[in-house]
């Protein structure tokens, strides 16, 4: 069973070629235009990856990390149109430490060159070219040096690279990949749901991984022990909050973007579910696991006063 409701009917998606010659290569950049990129920082790009992780570890910043490929791709040519042209974007680079490899990029460990997007930890880009965002910003944290987002720039099988979603990575919350990852795939839906617009909830979300992390030991889907769940979370929200659950998973051996924008999809579906996501949420917190038959499950956690 794909969806806890059933399975999904996924949407048209423009034709990307036709969004970029549209919104970036087809239309002149106006004379205000020019004046706001102009005043934006012009992003510096590092081409070193250990000094750039060195950087980025001595001045607490985020890491981002530019995997090229070689030939034509649309999604990569936007890409850099919008961090070469977007002020927005600019000034929200200016907070990272930026480095640019080739996609076939090597470093030594253990005295041999090995290729560094066959890292474990880019496995989520399964060897395709993309950004990766690495948190050498929150020192106290369980993800700290570790990778907390990637964005491919190749088209997945629910995923397609849109105007607002580099916007939207480079402002997410801070978490683990996981849990990015879904509130990413909350914020780009095009119906703009507005259950993450509220306070991220640090009891939601270790709830939201609890609980997903259950469902991925159990390869079931389901709201279980949610009783028990509800009066636990009923004591430990602010007084006056009640508890809210969303679950989905995806289908089987989805990357980590295509099985978060799967359930998400997936909750729009159904009228109940979609009520929960697409509402304004004083508190929420998300999470998602994989489990040992590569389907991923997704929790969703509100704290209202409805």
């Amino acid at each position: 069973m794909h969806c806890w409701f059933g399975n999904i009917v996924v949407g048209t998606v423009i034709g990307f070629a036709a969004l970029v010659a549209d919104q970036a290569y087809g239309n002149p950049i106006s004379s205000d235009a020019d004046s706001l990129v102009a005043d934006a920082p012009i992003p510096h790009w590092m081409d070193d990856y250990g000094q750039a992780m060195r950087t980025a570890e001595a001045t607490d910043s985020m890491l981002l990390v530019f995997f090229k490929g070689e030939g034509k791709n649309p999604y990569r040519e936007y890409f850099e149109y919008q961090a070469a042209n977007d002020p927005d974007i600019r000034r929200k680079l200016a907070e990272y430490v930026l480095v640019q490899v080739p996609k076939d990029a090597k470093i030594v460990s253990q005295g041999q060159d090995v290729p560094l997007l066959g890292h474990g930890a880019f496995s989520e880009l399964a060897g395709r070219e993309g950004l990766a965002i690495i948190d050498l910003a929150n020192r106290d944290k369980d993800y700290y040096g570790h990778v907390v987002s990637v964005f491919p720039l190749v088209p997945g099988r629910y995923y397609r690279y849109q105007p607002n979603h580099l916007r939207v990575m480079l402002d997410l919350p801070s978490g683990t990949l996981t849990q990015r990852t879904m509130i990413f795939a909350v914020r780009i839906h095009p119906e703009a749901p507005a259950s993450t617009n509220g306070e991220l909830d640090t009891v939601l979300i270790d709830e939201a991984n609890s609980h997903s992390a259950y469902q991925a030991q159990i390869r079931v889907q389901g709201h279980h022990r949610w009783g028990e769940r509800f009066q636990r979370l009923l004591g430990r929200l602010p007084r006056g909050l009640h508890a809210q659950e969303v679950v989905a998973e995806s289908w089987p051996h989805e990357d980590v973007v295509d099985a978060a924008v799967d359930c998400v999809d997936c909750w729009r579906q159904s009228s109940g579910h979609w009520s929960a996501v697409r509402a304004p949420q004083p508190r929420f917190g998300y999470d998602m696991r994989r489990g040992s038959n590569g389907i991923w499950y997704a929790t969703g956690l509100f704290g209202n006063n409805h």
